[in-house]
């Protein structure tokens, strides 16, 4: 079945137990493709394959002119080909709308303000020479980029012209624009999209490598240590550029909360039992409230499917792969899941209610995404769900109740609301104030945000 903008329950017992088998089909496919085992056999499959084809080790990269996220990924883009031995290839791309973006307006304006702050913390000239992007001439200069496809010099250009569209230089622009075919860019980008799909990504700003893909430069770390791994470094000291974006996402929390802090807004996280991410942020988020004594707001929402936003198959993979290198990275346990969508969500939102009225929210959170992320237990079942319970220490008999309970969806709602209003759509998001910001690799921007709240001029610790 599927779900609309409402939950809609299972009409028969025929049409739910359809749906149940399919959530467990689908929880048993990506728990044997997260494994650790199958990513170092396809791994291993990859470079058996390139040495005995005698190719070089071949980095692709997806870039969109009017996408943030591709710029501030093509600031480093040289020092990735000149420091490993790859051959890199660029493509003028976009992004796959449709249901790989349900939010296409949200997304370009949150993308745009998340970025301004990514480049500030990391040093990238961004909107320095004009307050917005020369939209005016986007065509013309996807025009003119397209003519030099082909050529020696085309890799400059593309990335001269992403750096001139985001440092908002109009006059360079325009300078640039009638050097094309008109429409050039068309087919261009039609062939880059095309070949992306049959590689298996819907989005810009993404690299391609050896049947792994690495999104902007949030994951071009995990990119390098496997270059690393192979050997493929030409020198043996690390390269400074690429360093730099680990050196400013590194961040330590005070021992014991700041007297500054004390006035600060709480923060708020937006949460869904189905989101991975959502549940690889907790610990850290709890740890960032808790380290500088600022109130934490839990609320939870639906899943996208059951607010009537799509998830296909290609972005399906992506993100439980991404996340699985996420929790690796993290420490956190994770591979071995069962679907919540559907009742499960539902269930876990009803307790949620009553977990919260105890004083145990953030328990119940952590322990019902420990059972569904990484035990493989059936939160749709009495049986699972009593599990998750017990080590919350909520009575079962309340539990029950709450389950019975149509009085979660009120609040539920006003969170999707309130969540929205703020220009996000997606989970986990973050809010403290004014400030928002939307996965599980912000918490870093979140503890920059409330440090510079906390700085008096004489350290947060004042």
């Amino acid at each position: 079945m599927r779900y609309s903008g409402n939950p809609v329950p299972c009409g028969t017992r025929i049409e739910c137990q359809d749906l149940s088998i399919q959530r467990k089909l689908r929880s048993l496919f990506l728990n044997t493709i997260l494994s650790p085992r199958w990513r170092r056999l396809k791994r291993r499959l990859s470079e058996a394959r390139r040495r005995v084809a005698g190719h070089r080790h071949v980095v692709s990269a997806f870039l969109q002119l009017d996408d943030p996220y591709s710029y501030l990924l093509a600031h480093y883009l040289p020092s990735l080909a000149a420091h490993y031995d790859i051959e890199l290839r660029l493509y003028i791309s976009e992004s796959r709308g449709d249901e790989y973006q349900p939010a296409p307006e949200m997304l370009a304006e949150y993308a745009a303000m998340d970025c301004a702050r990514l480049a500030r913390e990391l040093g990238i000239p961004f909107l320095d020479k004009g307050t917005t992007p020369p939209v005016e001439h986007r065509l013309a200069l996807l025009d003119a980029a397209a003519a030099r496809v082909g050529s020696a010099d085309f890799d400059a250009e593309l990335l001269q012209t992403l750096a001139i569209y985001w440092r908002g230089d109009a006059e360079a622009a325009a300078r640039r624009s009638g050097s094309g075919i008109a429409g050039g860019a068309e087919t261009v980008i039609a062939k880059s999209q095309q070949l992306q799909k049959r590689l298996g990504h819907y989005n810009s700003a993404t690299l391609h490598y050896g049947g792994e893909w690495y999104w902007g430069i949030d994951r071009l770390h995990y990119l390098a240590d496997r270059l690393d791994g192979l050997g493929v470094a030409q020198n043996e000291s690390p390269n400074a550029l690429l360093g730099s974006i680990r050196q400013a996402t590194q961040v330590s929390l005070p021992v014991k909360p700041p007297v500054a802090a004390r006035e600060l807004p709480p923060i708020e996280l937006f949460h869904s039992f189905r989101s991975p991410y959502s549940f690889l942020s907790l610990q850290r988020i709890y740890d960032i409230a808790d380290a500088f004594g600022v109130e934490l707001i839990l609320r939870p929402v639906l899943p996208m499917v059951m607010r009537g936003m799509k998830v296909p198959l290609a972005k399906l993979l992506y993100i439980a792969r991404d996340a699985t290198r996420e929790a690796e990275r993290l420490g956190i346990p994770f591979g071995k899941m069962v679907d919540p969508v559907g009742s499960g969500s539902e269930r876990c939102l009803a307790v949620f209610q009553y977990a919260e009225s105890e004083k145990r929210g953030r328990d119940f959170l952590l322990n019902a995404g420990l059972a569904i992320w990484s035990e493989a237990i059936d939160v749709a079942t009495d049986v699972g769900m009593r599990k998750v319970t017990g080590r919350t220490g909520l009575f079962w008999p309340d539990v029950k109740a709450a389950m019975q309970s149509e009085d979660w969806r009120s609040p539920i709602e006003a969170n999707r609301e309130s969540m929205m209003s703020s220009g996000t759509w997606g989970v986990p998001t973050i809010r403290m104030g004014e400030f928002v910001a939307w996965g599980q690799d912000r918490d870093w921007l979140l503890v920059r945000h409330i440090e510079e709240l906390c700085d008096s001029g004489d350290g947060i610790l004042v």
